[in-house]
Order: structure tokens, then sequence, then C-alpha cells
């Protein structure tokens, strides 16, 4: 199992992150490292203290995208070096769709779930960006599927992105009148 240093001002005290199966947690440790499956990742800046009270920001969200999405983290790596988040999410839906088109449904799944926990973890600035970008995507997902796929798909999303993704279409409804 790969690990991950996380550098802040504490080094005595720490959090470990584990994700299986689409579940998140963090247990203390007693070193300030972070068990990421099978990647070696590397977080600069992060004050391991603050990482649980503390929302999630931009910066902190790009390196938790870049673990969770390896085969696009150059992409990430570089949108998030131009300091371009909304095309680090850009990124991630249009991988899914990839993913979408070769019906890997269970790992989009995964995926949603992952980004579920980031908007909850996260400020505001993230969680506009997710629900703009993200949950907005989730219509051409739909046109994208087989309708017992996209049931699968919205059966596996939490209660919280149910609810923005059928505001955003009542909204969408009154806007353009469809």
């Amino acid at each position: 199992m790969g690990t991950v240093q996380f550098q802040g001002a504490d080094q005595d005290m720490g959090y470990s992150y584990c994700c299986h199966y689409g579940r998140v947690c963090f247990r203390r440790m007693p070193l300030n490292w972070y068990s990421f499956g099978y990647h070696n990742i590397h977080l600069k800046n992060i004050n391991m203290m603050n990482v649980p009270m503390q929302a999630i920001n931009q910066t902190i969200a790009v390196e938790y995208l870049k673990f969770f999405y390896p085969p696009i983290r150059n992409e990430i790596d570089q949108l998030s070096v131009q300091e371009n988040f909304a095309g680090v999410i850009q990124a991630i839906v249009n991988y899914l769709k990839r993913l979408l088109h070769e019906s890997k449904i269970n790992i989009i799944a995964h995926h949603i779930k992952l980004m579920d926990w980031i908007y909850r973890k996260s400020n505001s600035y993230v969680r506009t960006m997710i629900e703009n970008l993200f949950i907005r995507s989730f219509e051409s997902f739909k046109k994208l599927t087989k309708i017992q796929n996209w049931k699968l798909l919205y059966q596996h999303m939490s209660i919280e992105f149910q609810q923005i993704y059928m505001n955003q279409n009542k909204l969408d409804e009154i806007m353009f009148k469809k």
C-alpha cells in the first residue's frame, strides 16, 4: 500500500485517509502519513491538524482529485497550475463520459460517491463548481445511458446530489419551458 506524507505545522499528529468502495474516513495515526491504496502522492502545505475541521478549498480538492483520477492526473495537474478549477471539474466530467461509453457504470458510481465526499467537506467555491459543472453533467449522463444504467447511477447518488439534480432540472424547465 502506498503512502503520502502531508506536510503541516504539526508533525506529531496526523490522520489516515481510507477509501474502500466509496467509503471515505479519517483515522488518527501517530505520524502525518496518508495511505492511498497503491498510489504515492505527495501533498504540500496542508496543516494536518486543520484538515478535518477546515473546509476543503480548491487547492486541497485538486490534490484529492489527482489521486482519485490517476488516468487524467497530468491533465488535472496542468489545469491546476493554471488555476483553472472549472477546467479540472470539466476534465473529470469528460473522463466519466468516456467511462460511460465503455459501460463502466459501477466505476462511475464510485467516482460520484468520491465527488460527493469532496462536496460535503468543501468550501462554498468548490461546492458551487461541483454543482454547476459536475452535477449539471448528470443530464448528459442520463441521455448517454440506457434507462436501467441511469437508474443504477441515480440510485448510487447521495440524496443531496439527487436533490440538487432535480432542482436544476425544475429550474431548467421553468427557464427554457421544456
